[in-house]
């Protein structure tokens, strides 16, 4: 076992840090506070570049470093950064501890910084790249940004507005099928027709990660708004997960299993980070983001957590009247109101500060404005309490369903699932999260801001719906639509926008089947690649000819990395069936740029029972598979033998700055799975390469903790320096796992580094 020791300024009794054979930091303090700041300085030693351009992103200070092309994104972060009262965000998440708790983690991240600052060395090499220094954090940055995290559906409302103003509301369902059954209404007053095409740029530059192009970095002040769109990153509705709680009456071995792995946009280094967290009163391991205390998936030796995304709508795109004779003067009621304006000051590396203006209406912040209309959003964001995922801090004691159930009461934002299970055998499920009231509208349009249509407060969470010790034995979440029978779904519209069925109903059915489900058979559905399309669409091309359809009507429709008829399936259906069939949908060519990548419950569906738009689906099936047919032979060569959807399906981890210096990334990974399999593996069309998936995956075994798996890729440092940086890619592109250990003996027995850490007196 290798040693190193550090003095440090702010911690108040000795701690060690112990790295595990798999990088995984199991930190030891006397106390709880000792605890969380040494967990911030812990993720500043192997996350400190991610850190601090997280930090740099969401408070829309990146031009400082980076100069005049991330002006117009700074601008875009500081609009939806939360300016309510700082007491009240504070009581907000159920903890009165909250305060004290990333005071105490920031000046760990600050303690490591400082260590920096005497030892350069101590840097990762990004800062040199960069010639950038990292900046000490203030407990208010942690909860402040908002803009990472995960609500819905403004962009869907936009996108929704556009096409049924081209094509009507069916075509729309082409894009995004509607659940429960619902009759979207179109708001009084509102024309779609006036939703511009640039109307959420503001938007998708204040929420995307930054781009470190060589164009962006040399940018000349005079060109810094050239950079105000950004490049479609895929769907943001198609991140979600996977989680499952599976009682001991329906193990193998008698107790619960707690299954979770999390499905977000893949990067370099990996969004989540695994720490075990050890003090007086406190024993918990699991993941969590880098930059927040705690951890929001994972166990304290009685109680294990996962969460999910449950899709609530917690956005609104507002659309204003403004006065012809003053811009700054908007509809509301009988008469108009005066947008506020903030002017802020941003530094711009190379050039002289520059004042941007803000501006924000009574419902949130202007996103556009053109002409005699402008567009605000409002969102939860606004709202005190919610940060992403910073109210796990309440649960990390919990010790039943019930107070597991009143620490989620707190919870606002993203809106989860959540499943619990601990050791007396109970298992639960609570749907968590702010859910606006709409008294006279669904959501699902941009609305007038003219005082019609406002939220009414929020859903209270005794009205959320919830399962403890559900008969089936099991309960499991896929971001399909769970309502409960009889939820009063159209008195309370929580939303009507959800994942398609395929992983939920493959996962149902597994664990279905299976009597005693044990660990193992966990970690087998978690990297599952069954695909229910693929076995819906071969049952429709059984009784066409051909080679193509003989090589799929021999196959057993897993998306395995090997199989040559996945390679196929995959091809035709995301590159020519799907294609056709929204060429057949949506004639526009506005709306059906819009519709991409297409709703798969209803084209599928279309496939399966054909009406007015596609009276026989026969020629288009067999002319598409024709086509893919052709394409897998340019891209992979004449004999199918030789194909294999591994070749076409790649995990990849480039470094952010691949483009402007040679910083080690992670080569490509053959991959199974697709956005539609419980291995979830969605994929850039272009190349299909993987853009978002599970990264992160945990399986408990609730009891015998030692025995619980996790994988973290591509590794749980962000440092290129570290062994810990890659190591752990090619397990988990071939879904293998390492232990997530949790007794000090078995600790102790795994671990390769000790860091001891002393307190310095100030």
């Amino acid at each position: 076992m290798d040693e190193l020791q550090f003095d440090v300024p702010g911690l108040e009794d000795p701690a060690e840090i112990r790295i595990d054979t798999w990088g995984i930091p199991h930190v030891r303090a006397a106390s709880r506070r000792d605890a969380f700041f040494v967990q911030g300085f812990s993720a500043a030693r192997e996350r400190l570049w991610q850190l601090d351009i997280w930090r740099k992103r969401g408070l829309g200070r990146m031009a400082a470093d980076f100069g005049p092309g991330f002006l117009a994104q700074d601008r875009a972060a500081r609009l939806f950064l939360y300016r309510g009262d700082m007491d009240a965000e504070w009581a907000a998440y159920g903890t009165p501890d909250a305060r004290a708790i990333t005071q105490a983690f920031v000046e760990g991240i600050n303690a490591w910084i400082a260590l920096t600052e005497a030892d350069p060395g101590l840097l990762p090499p990004e800062f040199a790249v960069s010639d950038t220094r990292p900046e000490r954090w203030e407990a208010s940055d942690v909860v402040r940004i908002r803009s990472h995290g995960l609500v819905r559906n403004v962009l869907s409302e936009a996108a929704r507005a556009r096409i049924m103003a081209r094509g009507g509301l069916e075509a729309d369902l082409a894009r995004r099928s509607i659940e429960p059954a619902h009759d979207i209404q179109i708001p009084e007053g509102f024309d779609p027709a006036c939703v511009p095409e640039d109307v959420l740029d503001v938007f998708r530059l204040a929420t995307a990660p930054p781009d470190f192009s060589p164009e962006r970095m040399n940018a000349p002040l005079q060109d810094a708004w050239r950079w105000t769109k950004v490049a479609d990153t895929g769907d943001v509705y198609l991140q979600g997960s996977n989680n499952w709680t599976v009682s001991g009456s329906r193990t193998d071995t008698g107790r619960p299993i707690l299954a979770s792995d999390p499905h977000r946009a893949h990067a370099l280094p990996s969004l989540r980070s695994i720490v075990h967290l050890t003090a007086p009163g406190l024993d918990v391991i699991g993941a969590g983001e880098p930059a927040l205390p705690g951890v929001s998936i994972g166990h304290n030796g009685h109680a294990a957590f996962s969460l999910t995304i449950f899709p609530m709508d917690q956005e609104d795109l507002f659309v204003y009247a403004l006065d012809p004779a003053d811009p700054m003067l908007y509809r509301y009621g009988d008469g108009f109101e005066s947008m506020t304006e903030i002017t802020e000051t941003i530094v711009v590396r190379g050039c002289d500060d520059q004042a941007v203006s803000l501006l924000f209406t009574r419902h949130g912040p202007v996103v556009h404005s053109q002409g005699a209309t402008a567009f605000a959003i409002r969102t939860v964001w606004t709202e005190p309490g919610s940060a992403a995922y910073f109210a796990s801090l309440a649960y990390l004691d919990v010790r039943t369903p019930e107070a597991f159930g009143e620490a989620l009461s707190f919870w606002s934002s993203p809106s989860v699932n959540q499943v619990y299970a601990d050791v007396t055998g109970q298992i639960a499920w609570f749907a968590a999260g702010s859910s606006p009231v709409r008294t006279n509208w669904d959501g699902l349009l941009p609305v007038p801001g003219d005082g019609r249509y406002e939220w009414q407060g929020f859903h209270g969470f005794d009205e959320l719906p919830r399962a403890i010790d559900p008969a089936r034995g099991f309960f499991a979440t896929a971001n399909e639509m769970n309502l409960p029978a009889g939820f009063p779904a159209e008195r309370v519209k929580l939303g009507f926008e959800w994942a398609e069925h395929s992983r939920s109903a493959r996962i149902h059915a597994v664990l279905d089947g299976q009597d005693k489900h044990s660990l193992a058979q966990s970690m087998a559905l978690q990297t599952d690649d069954f695909s229910i399309p693929a076995q819906r669409l071969g049952a429709l091309i059984a009784a066409l000819p051909g080679q193509a359809t003989d090589l799929l009507r021999s196959w057993d429709f897993h998306l395995s990395r090997g199989s040559a008829a996945a390679a196929l399936q995959e091809v035709w259906w995301s590159r020519h069936l799907k294609a056709a069939l929204l060429d057949r949908l949506a004639p526009d060519a506005v709306a059906r740029a819009l519709m991409v990548p297409g709703d798969v419950e209803t084209l599928i569906g279309l496939l399966e029972h054909p009406d007015h738009r596609l009276p026989d689906p026969s020629a288009l099936l067999a002319s598409t598979l024709e086509a893919a047919w052709a394409e897998c032979i340019e891209r992979m060569g004449e004999d199918p033998a030789g194909w294999a959807w591994g070749r076409l399906h790649h995990g990849a981890f480039p470094h952010p700055f691949a483009r402007i210096a040679s910083l080690r990334g992670v080569e490509p990974l053959p991959k199974g799975g697709s956005g539609s399999t419980p291995m979830a593996a969605g994929y850039r069309l272009s190349d299909f390469k993987v853009t978002h998936g599970a990264s992160f995956r945990m399986v408990l075994d609730v009891g015998n903790w030692d025995a619980s798996r996790a994988i973290n890729a591509p590794g749980q440092s962000g440092d290129p320096r570290s062994p810990h940086y890659d190591d752990l890619a090619p397990l988990w592109a071939a879904g293998d796992y390492v232990p997530l250990l949790y007794s000090t003996a078995a600790v102790d027995a795994a671990t390769e580094l000790c860091i001891r850490l002393r307190p310095v007196a100030p």
